[in-house]
């Protein structure tokens, strides 16, 4: 599971972003907390001593304040505080903070200083505290958010596990969650799919088995037939009987291939040089008869680990379709450096055949009488063997398919 889309990353930053969330919010009150209650123990202490000293010292009255509190008037106003305006101020004086209360009266400009308040250092306290508490809630908000995610994604993972090693979940199926839901109609499905694969491999086997030997049957008798007979009218058409139950009895040896589980790297290398060669041979006689030129481009030869059958299904149902839908013009068939190229000068690819290629969109063509059955074999060849296949329209008219083998498989000549 790629690490931007875990589950158990996304869990955590959710995690992470509620504790923010709520520690900015919580912060927030708390500021305003405090500074309510510096209104409430500074502002309003330095207020009702104002008002109490101010009238007195102006009636000529003693002023003796509290501890910490001293009154100044005009000239007896320390330097630094006698620019002040009306209100409550904040001033650094070397190294002492002072809490200040300015004002005026009939007499002239006053204020009162607080030289000994601590609010200043409770108020540093209880913000040192706030930021304490904003990491610590961050971090059990991670780790909470980690252990969670991880209870959460694990079961999962067992599940994925499971299903991907072809195994039935049980250790899951029991619990009364939803991942004991998912579980269970996990369960039940790759049980049905289990179940229509082996019937369909079943199929695929009775099948082959039984067409083996009418099909050798027929190749069989055409093949006494060619040897027996030197008559034109009977010759021709026994060698037409025996190509025919040949292909069959290929095809049905290429689906028995592809109705089991690849395992493509144990498979010993073939010259796909000489498989390509040889398609190109044995369908030559499709063009024989029509102005058509089949020509064979040499190339980089390469060998490919895959079953010799296949390579040769895949190559030759695509120099077989070009050269029955070709009336004029030229096939061609080139090797590349881990490719096959098969072009032709044909008519193109109807789109209901484009679309069984899985090309996407239809693009516009002028047609052919074909069914795709041969290209669709073909694809699912290049499917099996972990091959390109890969189709587009030919510069001036025609096809052209190219298959690419998977360069983990191919090895040059």
């Amino acid at each position: 599971m790629a690490r931007a889309e875990s589950l158990r990353r996304r869990i955590v930053v959710a995690f992470l972003l509620f504790g923010l969330v709520s520690t900015v919010l919580f912060g927030v009150i708390a500021a305003i907390a405090v500074e309510g209650i510096e209104v409430q123990l500074v502002d309003n202490r330095l207020a009702a001593a104002a008002a109490w000293a101010a009238p007195r010292q102006a009636a000529g009255l003693g002023v003796d304040m509290p501890a910490g509190l001293r009154f100044h008037r005009n000239e007896a106003i320390p330097a630094p505080l006698r620019d002040l305006g009306d209100g409550v101020h904040k001033i650094d004086v070397e190294s002492t903070r002072l809490h200040v209360l300015a004002g005026q009266d009939a007499l002239g400009r006053w204020v009162l200083v607080d030289h000994e308040s601590d609010y200043d250092k409770i108020e540093r306290v209880v913000y040192s505290m706030y930021a304490v508490c904003f990491g610590g809630f961050l971090l059990f908000a991670a780790m909470l958010g980690r252990f969670l995610g991880t209870r959460v994604v694990t079961p999962i993972r067992q599940l994925a596990d499971s299903v991907g090693a072809e195994r039935q979940p049980v250790q899951l199926t029991g619990r009364q969650d939803e991942l004991g839901v998912l579980a269970r109609a996990l369960e039940t499905h790759t049980r049905e799919l289990r179940e229509v694969l082996d019937r369909e491999r079943y199929f695929t086997g009775d099948v082959s088995h039984e067409l083996r030997s009418p099909l050798t049957v027929i190749m069989g008798a055409a093949e006494i037939l060619m040897d027996e007979s030197h008559a034109p009218a009977v010759r021709a058409p026994a060698e037409r009987i025996y190509r025919a139950a040949q292909e069959a009895a290929e095809c049905v040896t290429v689906l028995l291939m592809l109705a089991r589980a690849p395992e493509l790297k144990a498979q010993p290398p073939v010259d796909v040089h000489d498989i390509a060669g040889d398609e190109v041979e044995r369908y030559r006689h499709l063009v024989e008869h029509k102005p058509v030129t089949l020509r064979y481009l040499d190339g980089a030869a390469f060998s490919v680990r895959a079953p010799r059958e296949l390579c040769a299904a895949a190559i030759g149902n695509l120099v077989r379709n070009a050269c029955q839908y070709t009336e004029h013009g030229e096939v061609s068939v080139k090797l590349g450096l881990g490719q096959i190229v098969v072009e032709d000068t044909g008519p193109g690819l109807p789109e209901a055949v484009r679309a069984t290629l899985g090309k996407g969109p239809a693009v516009r063509s002028t047609g052919s009488s074909g069914t795709g059955l041969g290209l669709a074999l073909a694809r699912r060849i290049c499917d099996y063997l972990h091959a390109g296949f890969h189709y587009e329209d030919r510069p001036g008219g025609g096809s052209r398919f190219t298959i690419s083998f998977s360069p983990d498989l191919t090895q040059r000549i």
